[in-house]
């Protein structure tokens, strides 16, 4: 097996920077995705090679990466009929980098170990921006033997690379890390409005509190684009509909109360029922 070549399934928003960083490391990358055309695009520019299939881009990797859009997607392109799994060598790794329920990564860590090779569940926080900046937070779970074969690729990517725990502590952390991000968005939405109507100039209203208690990544760089209402900025209201809806249904296995998250998770779906589906999280403020 070649240490040096490995594989990166899934060319979206985010599997496509990040692919990019591993080929501008030196990694011998091969690319693989539904929509054909956007392997040719990533070919264009990055050295790598093109496969056709899960299956045929996973051949001799040491590390096959896969950044999909669901569960669905993600036992597809491992144990489809054409999944990874069934061309993995011995004793090489699979990383999910998808933003996926506890209960698939758990499932595919199983079947993972009955075939000799290993899983890691890693979604990532840090939107477009950080994987085009390689600044990514990458969150953990699996097994720690694995995770530090793992974490030097990871970290091409990446600007922080934690091992949380057994298989699926990674999407658990990563449910809570959208948990958060649901409840501060909506209080930033509401403190912005409240601030336009004032009178205040937002610009001057961010440079203040951000430095103090209220202050957070979201806020010194979502605020001002709210104020100008501008949404084109990394992660989709629709994917966080769908993470929001992963969250609530594992509070419902383990007892979790989450009335704020209900809510607004309501206030997502608003929006994506008014045709903003696209917009980006901050899009909260529409509704006010």
């Amino acid at each position: 097996m070649n240490n040096n070549k490995v594989s990166f399934l899934g060319l979206g928003v985010m599997g496509y920077p990040m692919a990019g960083h591993l080929a501008n490391k030196g990694y011998e990358v091969t690319v693989y995705n539904r929509t054909e055309s956007k392997v040719d695009k990533w070919l264009k520019e990055y050295k790598g090679i093109k496969a056709l299939s899960p299956k045929e881009a996973a051949k001799s990797s040491s590390i096959v990466f896969a950044c999909v859009g669901n569960d669905d997607d993600i036992k597809e392109v491992c144990v489809g009929d054409n999944g990874a799994f069934q061309s993995m060598d011995n004793k090489s790794i699979f990383v999910d980098h998808t933003t996926a329920s506890a209960n698939i990564a758990r499932d595919l860590y199983g079947k993972a170990k009955d075939i000799g090779i290993s899983f890691l569940d890693a979604p990532v926080s840090g939107g477009e921006a950080g994987a085009i900046n390689g600044k990514l937070t990458v969150m953990v779970g699996g097994d720690i033997e694995t995770f530090e074969l793992a974490k030097p690729y990871i970290s091409s990517f990446s600007q922080a690379v934690t091992l949380m725990g057994k298989a699926g502590a990674g999407q658990l952390t990563k449910m809570v890390n959208q948990i958060c991000i649901a409840g501060l968005l909506q209080g930033l939405s509401e403190g912005v409005k409240f601030g336009m109507l004032s009178g205040l100039d937002i610009r001057k209203v961010v440079e203040v509190i951000s430095k103090g208690a209220a202050g957070s990544w979201q806020m010194e760089n979502r605020a001002e684009t709210m104020s100008k209402d501008e949404f084109n900025f990394g992660f989709a209201i629709e994917l966080m509909h769908k993470d929001l809806q992963i969250c609530i249904e594992e509070a419902k296995k383990n007892g979790a109360n989450l009335p704020v998250t209900h809510i607004i998770d309501g206030y997502y779906l608003d929006l994506i029922n008014k045709g903003f589906n696209r917009f980006d999280t901050s899009s909260l403020i529409k509704l006010l």
